[in-house]
């Protein structure tokens, strides 16, 4: 999923939306954190594997 959306093989921003959704909840993440990981990291572009990587390595913190 992440690859298709790196590659922009979604039809519109809609599904890129649902699609990033959908990898937050199933990765356990804050909505937008795979989002951020994607279009904001410094740096050279992160490959799809190393996205996946950071997002289950994610550990919420207790304020």
């Amino acid at each position: 999923m992440v690859q298709k959306i790196m590659d922009g093989d979604c039809y519109n921003d809609a599904e890129i939306d649902r699609t990033l959704e959908a990898l937050d909840r199933g990765l356990g993440c804050p909505s937008g954190y795979v989002s951020d990981l994607i279009y904001s990291a410094d740096g050279p572009e992160p490959t799809a594997a190393e996205v996946v990587e950071l997002a289950l390595a994610h550990r919420p913190f207790a304020l």
